[in-house]
């Protein structure tokens, strides 16, 4: 089953953060955005690591409210599935 994961994420993850950058270039010359509902449903099936990268690396939507309390309450959720599943593991 990981073999088939690890790639996926990686898509996932590339996937998110294009949308991020794509997202960004369109603030900039003032086109019509990607929907934060897009972005965040990225980040919830995986690409959360990319989306707070690329929060970070092109300085996009880092103070915006909700979307970032939406992002963290993602990742609480998902860095507890992965807990549990590591626990049920054992």
């Amino acid at each position: 089953m990981l073999v088939y994961a690890i790639p996926a994420l990686l898509a996932v993850n590339l996937w998110t953060m294009l949308r991020f950058y794509q997202d960004k270039q369109r603030a900039i010359v003032g086109r019509r955005r990607i929907p934060e509902a897009d972005l965040l449903a990225l980040a919830f099936i995986g690409g959360t690591p990319a989306a707070f990268a690329a929060r970070r690396l092109f300085r996009h939507k880092t103070r915006k409210q909700p979307f970032t309390t939406w992002l963290w309450l993602i990742m609480a959720i998902q860095l507890g599935v992965a807990i549990g599943f590591a626990i049920y593991a054992i």
